[in-house]
């Protein structure tokens, strides 16, 4: 069965940095893309650096109102990695908890005001953060600490609350990586980003999810197989 006549579906990649830099090599966006490939597209629109009222502001003008037969198979909505930042050494990207909760239902409620409905989302908490490592960063660039992992972690539960709430799909990252004691650095190339082994780790898991939202989708154009040689044309139908 294939696709025709119709627009390809969209699966939209909504977040941070750690979103941003998804489609570099051997990264999750760019592994889900692949899975994906002959089926829709899948458009990352990471923000590096923004918090979740930024990318509030800016979300209708990232996702607009589907046109007529286009269809968005599923949006991931991954935030927090920033506002969970200190607030008293990072003012600038820090959002109170309870805003940032506020933020995340704020986005659940424009993408059902424009008919994506909650089954149609995926929430990703932020991953724990190695303060080790990102001090070091930090230092390099002339700042102090200006996170902690036990605020991530309560950014995170605040991300699985509003999922729950809004009932829609949450992958806890930041709990998954830190299961049975695990030591979870590995998982993160500075301290707050994700290495090679943290993109897969996240790229498996979320593909558990994502999987059920695109199964149906059928390959779009028919395989090379099925096509006619000595009459191609009759084998694309409007």
């Amino acid at each position: 069965m294939w696709a025709r006549g119709s627009l390809w579906p969209k699966v939209i990649l909504f977040g941070d940095s750690i979103t941003q830099q998804s489609f570099d090599r051997g990264g999750w966006g760019a592994a889900i893309a692949n899975r994906l490939v002959r089926k829709c597209d899948v458009l990352n629109r990471g923000l590096s650096g923004y918090n979740t009222k930024w990318a509030l502001s800016v979300l209708p003008k990232i996702i607009t109102q589907p046109a007529n037969q286009e269809t968005i198979a599923a949006v991931i909505v991954m935030f927090g990695a920033n506002d969970s930042a200190l607030k008293d050494i990072n003012p600038v990207q820090h959002i109170p908890l309870t805003e940032y909760a506020e933020n995340l239902k704020g986005v659940v409620q424009y993408l059902k005001s424009i008919d994506i409905c909650e089954d149609k989302v995926i929430m990703v908490t932020p991953p724990p953060l190695d303060e080790s490592a990102w001090e070091k960063e930090c230092i390099a660039k002339g700042s102090k600490l200006n996170r902690y992992n036990s605020v991530t972690n309560q950014y995170a539960a605040a991300c699985v609350k509003v999922a729950e709430e809004c009932g829609i799909d949450v992958l806890d990252l930041c709990t998954l990586m830190q299961m049975k004691n695990q030591d979870f650095c590995s998982y993160l190339s500075d301290g707050l980003h994700l290495s090679e082994k943290g993109n897969t780790f996240l790229e498996t898991h979320l593909w558990a999810l994502l999987v059920k939202k695109t199964e149906r989708l059928p390959m779009i154009l028919p395989h090379w197989s099925n096509v006619d040689h000595l009459n191609p044309e009759a084998s694309f139908p409007v």
